[in-house]
């Protein structure tokens, strides 16, 4: 089940019997001893039905599903009701328990299948309200059509649980059923809308970067901060829209026209100073963060995708070709499910034919192409959240100088095999008091004042300040219109029409079409701020630093056959530094996007055409920005010690690339991440650090002369707090950006270190690498062994599947049972084959290309796509992780779309009947 880090540990003696007896029932599931024959029963039991005939109440005429060798399935019907009936249906065969645990999550219910330990991440839930806001947007939002499949896709899945129970839905209901008789209830419309909240919470931009700045103003003054944090690199980086401004006389943005300094970006809210006041409210929120469910993975700077888009002109079919890989948070199942949805005879009634990857639970397709577009997705990163330092009084909230009433309601959250729990939710005119929902903000900070240009006095502390938080996605919106307009589009104006309507999350869209253009649009409701600038919490007793508006839709970038032959977006800045408005300042820093910008440039400079095997190897480029800046002063250290010289000779000649058999990549790798801790992450305040890394360190508080006898500064042991997958140092481009603006000044003040009894001090760069390119060696042999030559950047880099609910929170031998892997991965952090790890956390895989697909708009049928896992959720299905292997390789598999492909293709028919 869904790690929970909250609860004390009285409440999870309930849960851990619970695990218990789970563990008995799977390991008779697995065949383990005895049970062979109940085993075998009970496995196949939830395995679909992907032949014959079927009966599906509600169809108006006959449905085909046809499914190839991997069991991906395309569904043929007359009319889209009976298309997405079908849709809920089938997915409901292969992913009712990742459906079923996804709804239970959005609406904060999670207690009620597991139990007492996901109280407190139902509370945090349902203080922000996804669910609440989910049926508001399907009451008042949505369109009638829109809400028609909804209801069609939700009848299919209920169709599907009608007939099925227990161990007929998957071995986890088994478990379950044993342990607490728990059944699954109906699936609704508003189950499938509030999925876009969880993608929008994973997608939700700077949020983490906000609370980090503030986090680290108890041990870095605002300067250094402001180090850690470098401006966008511009002149090197190239921004996705290079060019174009909002057109003073139209109002509309113009990919033509020429920027001037028109900017409206809200000058910095001066608030810095004020986050030193509030460390404790602060670190609990972030460990709060770390608690909700990513589902999609880790918030910051590694959490991306790439797309690219090449004109016609230069590639080898003479059309365009498009490539996406999004990178999340590896699942088991992937978060994707490869699907295709046609009408048999397409018209204006019955309009679609599309294909790609689809979320279970929600109908149409989210990524991929139909018979005339194709289209990819990377999150654009857009500064859609704010917290709010609120001054609460028994009479509300002060704002304006002012009380102000909160408004509240009440929450019961249902506790299998416990007492319900009831919550208070209190909301401020900014949103919901996030920091109610942990114990340890109540204790606030002590004596840092609120920064000076805040403008009036700040009110008195008293028992402290609250945090609120203001995001788009808490305001109802009609996103879900959105999916159907891509799915159906026909041209770039259809395309822009269905963005428009793409509130949350803001992502970067990429085009391209049969008829030989490419294009890009931003979408998103991004707002604007009277003052501030975002990159600190605001003072919320001050309407000044209120949104007063967001982007107009029609001012937001885009571009249409530019003249580049191109596009390319990874998450790099959409447009230059003179856009009239302020997107975000928190970027990734475009180690990628330039890296494929560079490969595809190159091609183009030798006059060669870009092929679709090209665009497969790019996505599998494995270059290492930072080991090319910094192996160069690595090779200089003049190394005394044999042992530590033996692997520095592993860099001469290394190409930068990080293939899963190079010891040269390992040893890089472990090196890089020795670098970043001595510099940069053992200054960082506990709040930053990996939970249970321990340092000897001086106090917070102690500014006084040295208290020891020896002369020495008084040393505390101090130990992290954060989650491994969130700390800092991450390792992500913006420490590249960091490291490239000291490397060349040996004695700039990061290199210095103060050392203790077990670790020298460094007073200079080289000194430092040389400590580094020590410790890299002793700790690659103790992982990898003494022998260099038995090293490889795989054996180091691993990627464990986890199924997302028991095999991450269960005892071991669940774990194993539904768990897959290891594999050995090539690739890295910030490489294009953006396989990354956390620096401070080690070198395990914790996000990946999610899917990776190739569309080929001169020939549909000869695209390509792959998944990280299967199409099914069952655990002993074949197709349970089927795809992994090839993903791994950097293979991918054949992506038939005619109905000609298709019939060719089809392993498995299944009829569905009225």
């Amino acid at each position: 089940m869904p790690a929970n880090k909250n609860g004390p540990s009285g409440k999870k003696k309930g849960r851990r019997a619970r695990l218990i007896v789970i563990a008995v029932v799977l390991l008779l599931v697995g065949g383990v001893g005895y049970g062979t024959y109940w085993s075998i029963s009970t496995v196949r039991a939830s395995f679909p039905e992907t032949t014959g005939s079927l009966q599906l109440k509600g169809l108006s005429g006959p449905v085909q599903v046809k499914r190839d060798g991997y069991g991906i399935p395309q569904i043929y019907a007359d009319t889209p009701e009976d298309l997405f009936r079908a849709q809920g249906f089938v997915q409901a065969q292969d992913r009712f328990w990742e459906m079923d645990v996804r709804r239970h999550m959005t609406a904060g219910r999670l207690s009620e299948m597991f139990g007492s330990g996901q109280v407190e991440t139902d509370a945090f839930l349902r203080t922000l309200g996804w669910h609440r806001v989910a049926k508001q947007e399907y009451d008042t939002k949505l369109s009638p059509t829109t809400k028609k499949y909804l209801r069609a896709y939700s009848d299919g899945v209920n169709a599907y649980l009608a007939d099925h129970q227990g161990k007929e839905l998957s071995v986890e209901y088994a478990a379950l059923e044993f342990e607490n008789d728990y059944k699954p209830e109906k699936w609704t419309p508003v189950d499938s809308v509030a999925w876009l909240k969880a993608m929008a919470w994973d997608l939700r931009g700077n949020m983490q970067d906000e609370v980090d700045r503030a986090l680290a103003s108890s041990r870095l003054s605002a300067k250094e901060i402001e180090e850690l944090y470098p401006a966008y690199p511009y002149s090197r980086n190239k921004p996705i829209v290079d060019g174009g401004a909002v057109d003073g006389t139209t109002g509309r943005f113009d990919p033509k026209a020429t920027a001037t300094d028109t900017s409206t970006g809200s000058p910095a809210n001066g608030v810095a100073g004020a986050t030193q006041g509030f460390q404790t409210q602060l670190t609990s929120l972030s460990k709060t963060l770390d608690d909700v469910p990513a589902l999609l993975g880790p918030n910051g700077t590694g959490i991306g995708s790439n797309s690219w888009v090449i004109a016609g002109k230069y590639t080898t079919t003479g059309k365009p070709l498009l490539a996406n890989d999004p990178h999340l948070a590896p699942q088991l199942p992937s978060v994707w499910y490869q699907m295709g949805l046609h009408c048999n005879q397409v018209s204006a009634a019955c309009p679609y034919d599309v294909a790609g990857f689809t979320f279970s639970g929600m109908p149409g397709v989210v990524i991929g192409h139909n018979q005339d577009i194709a289209w990819g997705m990377t999150n654009l990163g857009a500064d859609v959240t704010d917290l709010y330092l609120e001054k609460v009084t028994d009479q509300g909230y002060l704002y304006d100088g002012k009380q102000t009433p909160f408004k509240t309601r009440e929450e019961t959250i249902k506790v299998a095999g416990g007492k319900s729990r009831t919550i208070t939710v209190r909301s401020t005119r900014h949103g919901p008091i996030v920091s109610d929902r942990d114990d340890e903000l109540g204790d606030v900070g002590k004596s840092a004042p609120v920064g000076s240009d805040v403008g009036d006095v700040a009110p008195d502390r008293g028992d402290g300040y609250a945090v609120s938080l203001r995001w788009t996605a808490l305001d109802p919106s009609n996103t879900m219109d959105a999916v159907f307009g891509l799915n159906t589009a026909k041209n770039f104006t259809d395309f822009r029409k269905a963005a428009h309507d793409f509130a949350v999350p803001s992502q970067n869209l990429i085009y391209a079409d049969t008829k030989n253009h490419i294009g890009y649009q931003a979408p998103g409701k991004i707002p604007t701020r009277a003052k501030g600038d975002g990159r600190y919490p605001a003072p919320g007793w001050d309407s000044r630093y209120d949104w007063n508006g967001y982007i107009p839709q029609s001012e937001l970038p885009w571009d249409y056959d530019p003249k580049r032959g191109y596009i390319v977006t990874a998450n790099q800045a959409v447009i230059g530094k003179d856009y009239k408005y302020k997107l975000t300042d928190d970027w990734g820093y475009g180690a990628r996007s330039q890296r494929i910008t560079d490969l595809i440039e190159s091609k183009i400079k030798d006059n060669g055409k870009i092929s679709t095997d090209d665009m497969q190897s790019m996505q599998m480029d494995n270059s290492s920005e930072i080991a090319e800046l910094l192996t160069p002063y690595l090779l200089k250290i003049n190394v005394k010690d044999g042992f530590v010289r033996e692997a520095q000779k592993l860099l001469e000649g290394w190409d930068y690339t990080q293939d899963s058999d190079s010891p040269a990549a390992a040893y890089f790798n472990a090196v890089y991440r020795n670098v970043l801790m001595l510099a940069f992450g053992n200054k960082l305040p506990k709040e930053l650090r990996v939970e249970g890394q321990c340092l000897r360190v001086r106090p917070a508080d102690d500014s006084g002369p040295a208290d020891d006898l020896n002369g020495k500064a008084r040393l505390v042991r101090e130990c992290g707090q954060r989650d491994a997958a969130s700390a800092q140092p991450d390792g992500g481009d913006r420490w590249y950006e960091v490291l490239r603006k000291i490397i060349k000044d040996p004695k700039n003040h990061w290199w210095k270190t103060t050392g203790s009894r077990l670790e020298p001090a460094a007073t200079n760069r080289d000194e430092l690498l040389g400590e580094a390119m020590k410790d890299a060696r002793a700790e690659l042999t103790a992982k990898l062994g003494k022998d260099i030559n038995s090293w490889s950047w795989g054996r180091l880099h691993q990627l464990t599947l986890k199924n997302q609910t028991l095999g991450t929170d269960g005892p071991g031998v669940v774990q194993w049972l539904l768990n897959r892997g290891p594999w050995n991965l090539s690739g890295g952090e910030a490489a294009v084959n953006a396989t990354g790890w956390n620096a401070a956390g080690g070198y395990d895989v914790t996000w990946v290309p999610s899917m990776r697909m190739v569309v080929n708009l001169d020939n549909l049928d000869k695209s390509r796509w792959i998944n990280l896992t299967g199409a099914s959720g069952h655990a002993y299905n074949a197709h349970y992780t089927d795809q992994t292997e090839k993903w791994a390789k950097g293979e991918l598999l054949p992506w038939s779309f005619s109905k000609s492909a298709v019939k060719k293709s089809t392993d498995d028919e299944l009829a569905l009947t009225p």
